[in-house]
């Protein structure tokens, strides 16, 4: 969940550094909602569009984004409108950083994207909990009760189950109870303040997957979960949240 990005840089204290000069920062999956037709955002605007498929993301811009960000490079984000269901025309500039906190519901579904990450997380929340905050959230937004409630019962419910819960097998660390964990989330917070500090010997423990690439695997022995990404001296770790 994106509260448990928020809350490692909090413990950080990365919100606080001007974001050009952030060792941590935290990028959305969110920002990478495809630009819908004339259709699908009228039937957006009207709570019937699916917005937990996989294919309502843009996999190829995200892929590229997050190749270009490893490889140090500044990168614009794009900026999506939730109220509207648009990809503004403004775009957000992402400079580099040793760590990336990459979090979405679905950001371990597409292989291409999977693998490039060190570290993955996987949050576990009550799904009443999961409810009671998209209610929240939804109705701050400007939509009705009805129309949330038809939503999460027609596309977001069954969505988790089929795409987002089934990618739970790949998660290195399992945080039950979300940003409530304070256990876990300190035992993250450690992880990133090693590598930021240097030592990542005690990380490095690389492991060759079919592809070619190192992976590294940290805390083997933990039964709960966090996601790191890194090429050179580029760390990205990711969560799991659900926007829609």
């Amino acid at each position: 969940q994106s509260t448990v990005c928020e809350k490692i840089m909090e413990l950080l204290g990365q919100n606080e550094v001007d974001r050009r000069q952030r060792k941590v920062l935290i990028l959305s999956q969110d920002s990478f909602y495809k630009v819908l037709t004339a259709d699908q955002k009228a039937k957006a605007l009207k709570g019937q569009y699916n917005f937990d498929h996989p294919d309502a993301f843009d996999n190829d811009l995200m892929h590229t984004t997050l190749k270009n960000i490893v490889e140090g490079k500044t990168v614009e984000v794009p900026t999506y409108d939730f109220v509207t269901h648009s990809r503004l025309a403004e775009t957000t500039v992402v400079y580099p950083a040793d760590v990336v906190l990459f979090e979405g519901i679905l950001v371990f579904y597409n292989q291409d994207i999977r693998d490039m990450f060190h570290l993955r997380l996987f949050v576990d929340t009550d799904s009443d909990v999961r409810l009671s905050r998209r209610v929240l959230r939804d109705m701050k937004r400007g939509r009705d009760l009805e129309q949330i409630l038809t939503q999460y019962t027609t596309f977001v419910k069954p969505a988790f189950e089929e795409f987002c819960l089934p990618t739970k097998k790949y998660a290195d660390v399992i945080i039950p109870r979300g940003v409530d964990n304070m256990v876990a989330i300190n035992l993250i917070v450690q992880h990133i303040q090693d590598i930021l500090n240097g030592d990542i010997c005690k990380w490095q423990r690389g492991a060759m997957n079919g592809h070619g690439r190192t992976y590294k695997r940290p805390f083997p022995e933990q039964t709960e979960s966090s996601s790191v990404l890194a090429a050179g001296k580029r760390s990205h770790l990711e969560s799991s949240s659900r926007p829609h």
